[in-house]
């Protein structure tokens, strides 16, 4: 796991804290785990740049543009930032 991230929870709210501003509160909790999250949240390139630039910052690991598509879900996001780099 990287630095910061503790847990499989840890690693889903810090995913969910990343998208603050792009959706309601509401919205964010309420989101499934499966949901594709560029189209659900209506987020453009520059939206889901400042969405990795975030989980990038608050996990300590380097994110590639290679690693965007295992960035499509909060479950896939959850497993990358858990998943050793």
């Amino acid at each position: 796991m990287t630095a910061g991230i503790t847990s499989r929870a840890d690693a889903a709210a810090l995913v969910r804290r990343s998208l603050q501003g792009f959706a309601t509160y509401d919205e964010i909790t309420g989101l499934d785990e499966h949901q594709p999250l560029r189209s659900t949240l209506e987020l453009d390139s520059i939206d889901f740049l400042t969405f990795v630039e975030r989980l990038a910052a608050g996990s300590g690991r380097r994110i590639d543009e290679d690693d965007y598509p295992r960035l499509a879900t909060i479950e896939s996001c959850t497993e990358f930032l858990i998943t050793p780099g």
